[in-house]
């Protein structure tokens, strides 16, 4: 059987070949080997690109409802850039005829054409185009009033939201439109194209050489929740804003593999907001920043798995609560369930939603052994027994209870002030809302005093070595790794503020490390000393 620090060491090893096989493969998706003979000026299994002949360009842009076009009826001619230059970036808003079918819960096309200037693209057999969806369904964003006075966040309420469910997806629209053209004068090799990239190239044979036409992109991780409009049906026309910038080899091949990677991920059940989370840590971040958030986020998720892991194997060994505040363990379990409702009922991204779950499973684990707690079942109804406190833990208790005395004078009237001013001031989407919002409020807000039990209770007995230091360890790590993935990740603010304010309480706990040295006659986390260890090795 594996002990721990073996299992920990076997946990970092496959970590660290995670780590150095992404970096290689992330190595072959940026770099492209050109074709050999090319270096010799010989065209023999090369694929060299048409741009290189600087082809005069028109950039076409057509709206359909149909998913194919085979000539040019039934289309709408949106935006027409007859002198394209594809080194020139440019950005322009147009509106665009919504068709009845569309506004009924339809789809709406948009197919981008880049062909030769003067020829129309079903006329030009060297035209490239890419189709792309201008619609996509989502159910809309639940309507908050004031839960007093019935007010609503619009004046006026439309008579179709007033009749659609509001889990009934609905059309929306995508008022962005991303080309990009990749402008490398790159020669591939014929005989080893890169997959990712050989499904945008059309080829054309010129003489003795083949050629590879421009390659057009459209760049969907651009196409965010916060731009989508919901399409309703006295609609007749909506903006769509058609931005254009080139693109290299190799960020083109990494954007094709985050797209699939987003694809992927909603195919497995992640919504377009799920999705819309990842898009964001690739479109809004700089691309070497966003080499170091892999890093960090790598790390975090080594640190997660270390210290739940040791969290586990200190409260599992766990005997005595000496020196523990249970009062501590029962908030900290009541916050992190609070934290989880909340973020489940704010829809957020289940980057966070889903280390909060198992964090909350946890803590209600731990209260189960803080209250030596044992479940008997009677047929189908449980029973629950607490087993007793020995004079060591009640000594404890009176400290926990004289700290959270002091606490309640302050905590309570500040949890219930802000409770009803949200209730006269905020809007929210149903009474539940409101009441997961005031808890939250106040877990995030003054949940760190609710740590200062525990922090009192090391204070009066001098000493830390209940505590688990390895669990503590992985989570400050993590914390200050938090406040990293506070400025990358959506989500609330008060859920951002509550990572720096981790911090502080973290920073504390060290300290009284340091002002507590250790002392071998006292208990440590396991319920015993170092000298009754050596007592029982004599014996």
């Amino acid at each position: 059987m594996l002990s721990r620090s073996s299992f920990t060491s076997l946990v970092v090893g496959v970590f660290a070949l995670y780590v150095a096989h992404t970096c290689w493969v992330m190595y072959g998706i940026v770099y492209t080997r050109p074709c050999p003979a090319a270096a010799d000026g010989a065209a023999g299994g090369c694929v060299w690109p048409y741009l290189a002949r600087r082809p005069k360009l028109q950039l076409s842009v057509y709206t359909t409802t149909r998913s194919s076009i085979g000539a040019e009826s039934n289309i709408d001619l949106v935006l027409n850039v007859e002198d394209f230059d594809i080194e020139s970036k440019f950005e322009r808003t147009v509106n665009v005829s919504v068709p009845k079918k569309t506004r009924n819960n339809g789809t709406l096309y948009a197919f981008v054409f880049l062909h030769h200037a003067g020829i129309l693209p079903w006329h030009d057999g060297k035209q490239v185009h890419i189709v792309s969806p201008l619609t996509t369904y989502m159910v809309p964003k639940p309507e908050e009033i004031n839960l007093l006075t019935g007010e609503s966040a619009t004046q006026q309420i439309e008579a179709e939201k007033q009749t659609n469910a509001l889990d009934e997806p609905v059309s929306h629209w995508r008022s962005r439109l991303t080309l990009n053209v990749m402008v490398e004068d790159f020669v591939f090799d014929g005989s080893s194209l890169p997959a990712d990239v050989h499904r945008y190239m059309k080829m054309v044979q010129l003489g003795k050489t083949v050629h590879y036409l421009p390659i057009l992109f459209i760049d969907q991780l651009s196409n965010r929740v916060k731009d989508l409009m919901v399409i309703n049906r006295s609609t007749t026309e909506l903006p769509l804003t058609v931005s254009y910038d080139k693109i290299s080899l190799g960020k083109l091949r990494f954007w094709i593999h985050m797209q699939d990677a987003v694809y992927s991920l909603q195919q497995f059940g992640f919504s377009e907001k799920d999705a819309d989370e990842v898009k964001g840590i690739f479109v809004d971040t700089n691309l070497y920043f966003l080499a170091l958030t892999f890093f960090v986020a790598a790390f975090h998720l080594l640190f997660d798995f270390l210290a739940f892991k040791n969290d586990i194997s200190f409260w599992k060994k766990k005997r005595s609560m000496i020196g523990m505040s249970t009062k501590a363990v029962l908030w900290r379990c009541f916050s992190t369930v609070v934290i989880f409702l909340f973020l489940w009922d704010e829809q957020t991204s289940l980057l966070v939603l889903i280390p909060a779950g198992i964090g909350a499973v946890i803590e209600l684990w731990k209260v189960k052994k803080a209250l030596k707690m044992t479940i008997r079942w009677q047929g189908l109804r449980p029973k629950f027994q607490f087993g007793a406190y020995n004079d060591s833990e009640k000594k404890t208790e009176e400290y926990d209870a004289q700290a959270m005395k002091y606490l309640s004078y302050l905590l309570y009237p500040l949890c219930i002030g802000g409770a009803c001013y949200s209730l006269l001031n905020v809007k929210y989407k149903s009474w539940y809302s409101w009441l997961i919002n005031s808890f939250v409020n106040g877990v995030y807000a003054f949940g760190f005093l609710f740590m200062l039990p525990q922090l009192f209770v090391n204070y009066k007995m001098k000493s830390v070595a209940h505590l688990p230091w390895k669990a503590f360890t992985y989570k400050a790590f993590n914390t200050f790794i938090d406040d990293i993935f506070a400025f990358i990740i959506t989500m609330p603010t008060s859920h951002r503020l509550a990572c720096f304010r981790d911090d502080v309480v973290f920073l504390v706990y060290l300290y009284q490390r340091w002002l507590y040295p250790v002392d071998k006659s006292r208990v440590n986390e396991y319920g015993e000393s170092y000298e009754e260890k050596l007592k029982k090795k004599s014996s």
